[in-house]
């Protein structure tokens, strides 16, 4: 029976479609070759199961797998321990599966630094693997991502709006779109779970009302929303926050943070990986529900291609069913793509209302 939280305790769970997709991610997507040194770190909150099988599957294809746990951090973006710093600094690729991510801390940056190939997979479990990875066809995901990227960049408005009471509005001026969830072809270039691309408009055209109705997280007493967190914004900043319980941890995590850098809006994303269909409380799976709109708050990574400055931390919260428009054409309507070429992929990729 599976758990509401999406793990189900079982070593023989999914086992053979977890093998099939750690395969996939260690060779298709993180494209590891045979005498590779690959680091894959993970905390005491981490599905076990899943580092065990991604360290086999580099192992199977002739590459160096090294596996580091240590206990949970209280907080996102915090430094790792030294030992884990030193080992991702000379890693040749780094899969991370930590629940408190290091991703925006210093040892991070190093091991970019330093050429490493990484991929952000905080949380994963078995389901939200075989979810994500083994039933999608990644080369046709990475292909919708490729048109979402070239569709907003070429654009210059864009108005965020919801039933929810969300209406931000904003300029691109030129930014360009970083397609995240693709293949680890670069070295010291950070990529995440395919179903994603992510960019920040001009941040002091960014004004309005954002409501978070999916899920929010950190801080670790978040996650699933049962009730949304209102957002104001004036020139890319939080200036009040408005809600029910959420909110107001939501709230005193910002103030308790004493930076107010981690009141910036850090970055827009789109969601779109077919195998996400609900928010699970799990922030990578959460970011890719398909058809959602998810914020960054806090740290800009030079990768986003934005004024790029560091914070305390860094938080994204989820926006449902957006209607974006660009320039004054509907580009998505209450979660639903309108654009032809993007409903063609869709239906391709069997997603649901395509």
């Amino acid at each position: 029976m599976e758990l509401n939280i999406g793990i189900e305790p079982a070593k023989e769970y999914l086992s053979f479609e977890l093998a099939k997709g750690v395969l996939k991610l260690v060779k298709d997507v993180m494209l590891v070759k045979e005498g590779e040194n690959v680091v894959i770190t993970a905390d005491s909150s981490t599905d076990r199961r899943v580092v065990e099988a991604t360290a086999n599957a580099v192992y199977t294809i002739g590459a160096m797998p090294t596996v580091l746990y240590y206990p949970t951090a209280p907080n996102a973006c915090i430094e790792p321990p030294a030992p884990v710093g030193g080992a991702v600094a000379k890693a040749d690729v780094w899969i991370e599966y930590t629940y408190s991510y290091v991703m925006h801390s210093p040892s991070w940056k190093k091991s970019l630094e330093n050429g490493c190939r990484y991929i952000c997979l905080t949380g994963m479990d078995v389901e939200m693997l075989v979810k994500t990875i083994t039933r999608v066809d990644y080369d046709l995901l990475i292909e919708l991502g490729e048109l979402f990227k070239d569709t907003i960049q070429s654009a210059d408005e864009i108005i965020v709006k919801s039933d929810n009471g969300t209406y931000l509005t904003a300029h691109n001026r030129g930014r360009r779109v970083r397609h995240s969830g693709q293949k680890a072809t670069q070295k010291g270039y950070p990529i995440m779970l395919g179903g994603q691309i992510s960019w920040c408009p001009v941040e002091s055209t960014i004004n309005g009302t954002l409501v978070f109705d999916g899920a929010l997280w950190p801080p670790l007493e978040l996650g699933l929303l049962k009730n949304p967190v209102k957002l104001e914004l004036k020139e890319g900043r939080v200036v009040s926050i408005d809600g029910d319980v959420e909110a107001k941890i939501f709230e005193n995590w910002l103030k308790s943070m004493n930076d107010l850098n981690m009141y910036r809006l850090a970055h827009y994303s789109l969601g779109f990986n077919p195998g996400v269909t609900r928010p699970t409380g799990r922030i990578v799976e959460d970011e890719r529900v398909f058809g959602c709109m998810e914020f960054g708050i806090g740290s800009q990574g030079a990768s986003i291609m934005g004024e790029c400055w560091s914070a305390a931390s860094h938080t994204d919260g989820i926006l449902l069913k957006p209607t974006i428009i660009l320039d004054g054409k509907v580009f998505e309507e209450n979660g639903i793509y309108q654009l032809p070429e993007a409903r063609e992929i869709c239906r391709r990729l069997n997603v649901a209302g395509y």
